[in-house]
């Protein structure tokens, strides 16, 4: 593990650093000075970091107290967390997935980042930390579009973007001026998550040919390192969306 700076200005953490745009983030920091800490399953091989697993509330309670007890410590200028893992659910309709496969992604990809952005909220608040504390919650174009066999995962960002909404105006009303919070779509960036649901069988999720489709024809997906770019590039956010290229349409029955 590559040292850290001793007298950080900036403190990061990215939940899901070890790959896809969790990776490019990690790698794009445009702060000097930062400590940069990766919340995940998987430690970061260079990375200091904090083991999180999204289905389990014991961990989630952990990373909680992780936060409030870096942030009670922290003086420096920013502060920003970026939720961005993802736990690989089991795509396909509803009532033909086994129950506990979806209370597992109900709870991981629902619950869990809600959960997280909360934590890293009250941990600002209740620590007293007044420099400026950033949440960015990674969303997607499912949040609008209803994706067939991925029911958990578009009501999921849905909601997370919702969520967004209602927390900026409670800071606005409490005064909380120096903390800001958004939600991103990236866009249709080339991942491993992307390529996994692109070749996923059609039956269970029909946008899955669509996908594959835009990955052979090239071009038209952006690698995580330059979307994570862009996304940096407009923070701190002054509104509750960051919208970037959303290259993925489908049409949907009746209307959608």
């Amino acid at each position: 593990m590559s040292p850290q700076p001793q007298a950080a200005d900036s403190l990061i953490w990215i939940s899901g650093a070890t790959e896809g745009i969790g990776l490019g983030l990690s790698r794009t920091v445009p702060y000097d000075r930062a400590r940069i800490v990766n919340l995940s399953r998987r430690r970061h091989p260079e990375l200091e970091s904090h083991y999180l697993d999204l289905a389990d509330h014991r961990s989630l309670t952990a990373v909680a107290e992780h936060f409030l007890r870096e942030l009670a410590a922290f003086r420096g200028q920013r502060a920003i967390f970026i939720q961005n893992a993802h736990l690989r659910g089991m795509t396909g309709f509803a009532a033909e997935t086994g129950a506990e496969d979806v209370a597992r992604d109900i709870a991981a990809n629902v619950a869990a980042p809600l959960l997280l952005g909360d934590a890293f909220l009250r941990a600002v608040v209740e620590s007293g930390y007044r420099g400026e504390a950033g949440l960015v919650m990674m969303s997607s174009a499912a949040a609008r579009s209803p994706y067939e066999g991925q029911s958990i995962y578009c009501a999921g960002k849905a909601a997370l973007e919702m969520w967004v909404r209602v927390v900026r105006r409670e800071n606005e009303r409490r005064g909380r001026s120096h903390i800001w919070v958004t939600a991103v779509r990236p866009g249709f960036v080339d991942t491993g998550l992307t390529r996994h649901v692109a070749a996923m069988a059609d039956r269970d999720y029909p946008v899955a040919s669509t996908l594959r489709a835009q990955l052979v024809a090239g071009g038209q997906a952006m690698d995580a390192d330059s979307a994570a770019r862009q996304i940096w590039a407009a923070l701190p956010a002054r509104q509750s969306l960051l919208l970037f290229g959303e290259q993925v349409q489908v049409e949907q029955p009746g209307g959608g």
